[in-house]
């Protein structure tokens, strides 16, 4: 008997597997020539970092302020400024803005991205020098500046009290020109300093020329107009004195509360997990900023009447109200919304305008009565009734729009790196 070779053995069943193979492979290539592939094959699941990520197209979109940004801080205020909340990093597979922020800051590559250590890792930046003491001490001065020439300017007029009344009025004009030159170079530099000229800041201007003006002139003007007047060009126009240089010196604390808001308000920014928790934590913040320089202005008006003589309280009421409608104006414009504090400062100016036009229309005839509300207010009041009113109400508007404007990340970008960018103007 011959045994059977166990090579062949090996083999045949190889030789009927692959025979068998075969026509199955050729039943499937002909199968695929006569059907197109299947949809699910083109539908494959993407990688994470695909071109299906959610995120790529958030990159591309926000490429420079990604490339540009110093930190995640930044670029969750630039998205927020964007218009993307909470809701929309949802789509993006994130909890919130700062969680996205974060991805985007990890992924983007840096426009100056540092040099390697000799560790593999980026070197950290060069650390940048704290400002000399010298230029904290020239911006205190030049914060100080409106109150000392203001000062200069009522010392000036005080000493032309027998001149003539052009001589006066010359003085006069020259001493509110040097203080307002002096206000403009005090709010160039510092926490004052607008970041950016966007809409409303050059006409916010003169709505603070304005309400400033009516403030030391506006009471004496109403009623002059009240009364009949004014008898130009003898009238010799009376200037609430208290509360000019009151207001002068008020660009101090003003720059003061505004320094220490804007850096709790990016502490607040770094420490806070969303827009809810920065909300929650910028809210009192503004209460408290806007709470501490009412405070110093009420100061500064008691100092000044007592040195200059007292307008009486519903005067130094007055003063305050404008007084905080200027600084809630200037600090949200200087945290990126000048148009509202244009708005707020344009309110209050028209009011006080509108008391003034109604009395000059009143002397028509047949329109006698468009005056009573004024004369009614200033006659149980008096005079300064009128732009305490119109500022007070411009104010809380203002406060309230703060309340939900200055929450937001958008309006607490990271502090300036160096000092020359703190002293641009």
């Amino acid at each position: 008997m011959t045994t059977p070779d166990p090579g062949a053995t090996r083999a045949a069943p190889a030789m009927a597997d692959g025979d068998a193979a075969r026509p199955a492979a050729a039943m499937a290539e002909g199968n695929a020539t006569r059907t197109p592939p299947p949809a699910k094959e083109t539908t494959a699941r993407p990688p994470r970092r695909g071109p299906a990520d959610p995120v790529r197209s958030l990159m591309h979109r926000h490429q420079e302020l990604c490339a540009r940004a110093v930190d995640a801080l930044e670029i969750a205020a630039g998205l927020e400024a964007h218009g993307v909340t909470d809701r929309t990093a949802a789509r993006f597979r994130h909890r919130d803005v700062f969680s996205l922020a974060e991805e985007l800051y990890a992924r983007v590559p840096r426009a100056d991205a540092p040099d390697a250590g000799p560790d593999g890792q980026p070197r950290p930046p060069a650390p940048v020098s704290a400002p000399a003491r010298g230029s904290h001490a020239v911006r205190g001065a030049l914060q100080l500046l409106p109150g000392a020439v203001c000062v200069a300017a009522v010392a000036a007029l005080a000493s032309a009290g027998a001149a003539t009344p052009a001589v006066r009025t010359c003085v006069g004009a020259a001493g509110g020109v040097l203080v307002a030159l002096a206000v403009r170079l005090a709010v160039r530099s510092g926490p004052l300093r607008l970041r950016h000229r966007g809409a409303g800041s050059w006409t916010a201007g003169l709505w603070v020329c304005w309400t400033a003006g009516y403030a030391v002139y506006g009471d004496w003007l109403l009623g002059q107009l009240l009364a009949g007047g004014p008898d130009l060009p003898d009238a010799m126009p009376r200037a609430a004195v208290a509360t000019a240089v009151a207001l002068a010196f008020a660009l101090a604390p003003a720059a003061g509360c505004a320094h220490w808001f804007a850096a709790r308000g990016r502490r607040g920014l770094a420490a806070s997990r969303g827009l809810g928790e920065l909300a929650a934590r910028v809210r009192p913040l503004l209460l408290a900023a806007t709470l501490l320089f009412l405070g110093a202005l009420v100061a500064l008006l008691l100092g000044a009447d007592a040195a200059f003589g007292s307008d009486g309280p519903t005067a130094l009421a007055a003063a305050a109200a404008l007084g905080v409608l200027l600084f809630l104006a200037r600090l949200l414009a200087v945290h990126g919304f000048p148009r509202a504090a244009a708005t707020g400062l344009a309110s209050a100016a028209a009011l006080e305008a509108l008391a003034l036009s109604l009395v000059l229309i009143a002397r028509l005839p047949g329109l006698p009565p468009l005056d009573v509300p004024v004369e009614a207010l200033t006659t149980a009041v008096g005079p300064a009734a009128v732009p305490a009113v119109a500022c007070t109400a411009a104010a809380a508007g203002l406060l309230f729009y703060g309340l939900r404007a200055l929450t937001g990340a958008c309006a607490h970008w990271p502090a300036p790196s160096g000092p020359a960018e703190a002293h641009r103007p």
